[in-house]
């Protein structure tokens, strides 16, 4: 692990494989989470020539908060990062809430593509009815991020206190509605154990990053998806109660270059857990590697 400090004073927490190179893959964390829910994914990759970074967002972790940060606000953050290590050429991946930042840094001509994995689309636009086919828990936390921090923070003061210290066997009863048949078959063993330390980390300060990064799903992301130039994969499951399979189709209607990888039989989790070869070969590709 390490810390980032940035041009205004902040520090961002950050897993790193300190390869010298010119190319990278920027992987940005769920919500909530941190930069070690890569982990894996940075091991198999131990091997390539290429730089891997995931960086623990504003609020998660040793990340010092950012308050009022929108999706865009992140892009500047990565750029530092970028600047700081010769980046040239790098491609990001995002998962869940990781998904709209994962298509912000699309806006840095160094951007060879995004792949954005059941990344949730933009609240409040008339051909998408963001809430339709999430669980119960997410109706109830979107609703209170519609009335603003404070009311936002005394419901997760009430019903996430048990997501800060939750251990791999507790997961598939702390994510309740969330969770189906296909993400409770993956949700166990060593990746579950996994998991829950990556959100303790994410959580150990408080919930201001999962916090903000409500907050910012549901006010305009500051930049136009429809402007986006780069390749971008939108992977998706038909069995997914966080973000449901409409809000990559409705992304796909918005971003010129975006295509659908859709998953059959695959939930929130599963997704990146069974096919994460198929996944890693094609930033592979969008890297020129």
């Amino acid at each position: 692990m390490s810390q980032f400090l940035l041009k205004d004073g902040r520090t961002l927490d950050f897993l790193d494989n300190h390869h010298d190179s010119k190319y990278a893959i920027l992987f940005h964390h769920g919500t909530p989470g941190d930069s070690t829910t890569w982990q894996d994914w940075h091991d198999d990759l131990a091997s390539e020539p290429f730089r891997t970074i995931s960086v623990s967002r504003p609020g998660y972790s040793r990340s010092d908060r950012d308050k009022g940060r929108r999706v865009i606000d992140v892009y500047a953050d990565h750029k530092e990062i970028l600047d700081q290590y010769g980046i040239e050429h790098f491609v990001s991946i995002g998962w869940s809430g990781g998904g709209p930042h994962a298509l912000a840094t699309a806006l840095d001509p160094r951007c060879r593509g995004i792949i954005s994995l059941a990344g949730v689309g933009q609240y409040g636009q008339n051909d998408l009815d963001f809430l339709e086919g999430m669980g119960p828990e997410n109706h109830e936390e979107f609703g209170e991020a519609l009335k603003g921090e404070g009311p936002l923070r005394e419901w997760m003061n009430i019903n996430a206190l048990a997501m800060k210290d939750v251990t791999g066997e507790e997961l598939r009863e702390v994510f309740g509605g969330l969770v189906g048949d296909a993400d409770k078959e993956v949700l166990e063993g060593e990746f579950a154990n996994d998991m829950a330390a990556a959100m303790r980390r994410g959580l150990g300060h408080g919930f201001d990053g999962w916090i903000d990064d409500d907050l910012a799903f549901v006010q305009d992301w500051g930049f136009d998806i429809g402007h986006i130039s780069v390749p971008v994969q939108l992977w998706q499951g038909d069995e997914d109660l966080m973000v449901p399979h409409s809000h990559s189709r409705w992304l796909a209607s918005k971003i010129p270059t975006a295509e659908v990888k859709f998953t059959p039989g695959e939930g929130h989790i599963s997704l990146g857990v069974k096919h994460r070869y198929n996944i890693v070969t094609e930033m592979k590709l969008f890297l020129g590697s």
